[in-house]
């Protein structure tokens, strides 16, 4: 029998370097004139997955996503693995924005990328939903090539990340 060669398809951000990130972006939010004074804060809360961001108006709501966003960029977390929330009123005249963050492949995901590799029709190509990742096999190495290349392309709504080649 013919050895299987496989790769597996997962999402994720590296939690230390999102809190890299906002660690940043407070110092920043402290040392600009345009927070001084403000309630601006962004909490991060790793149990959770998610950043709490709360500021004074819809306008300091924006400057802050705009600094948290460029010092995420700048540490390699991908922005597509963020599920913005909406800006709603808190207390004290204050808005408030949750971002979930998105630390693996859900169902649906993991379903349109299996689906995405079975419409491309690489030949002896298999997909399997293992839990929150996707195992791609195939005894040729350069069909699994192919199949990453068709993920690329595509646009599933999340960083997809490849590991565990062999």
């Amino acid at each position: 029998m013919a050895q299987l060669n496989s790769f597996d398809v997962t999402t994720g951000v590296d939690m230390q370097e999102v809190d890299n990130a906002v660690n940043q972006s407070q110092k920043e939010i402290g040392q600009r004139y345009d927070f001084k004074g403000s309630k601006s804060t962004i909490e991060f809360k790793r149990a959770e997955e998610m950043l709490v961001l709360v500021a004074d108006s819809e306008y300091q709501m924006k400057a802050l996503t705009d600094v948290l966003w460029g010092k995420l960029v700048k540490r390699g977390v991908p922005v597509k693995n963020l599920d913005i929330g909406e800006v709603k009123p808190a207390g004290g005249d204050t808005v408030r924005c949750e971002i979930k963050l998105k630390t693996a492949l859900d169902t649906d995901t993991a379903k349109k990328v299996a689906a995405a590799i079975k419409e491309a029709r690489i030949p002896k190509v298999q997909t399997a939903i293992q839990a929150d990742q996707v195992r791609v096999s195939s005894p040729s190495r350069d069909d699994l090539q192919n199949a990453m290349g068709v993920l690329r392309a595509g646009d599933f709504g999340v960083e997809l990340k490849f590991g565990n080649y062999r």
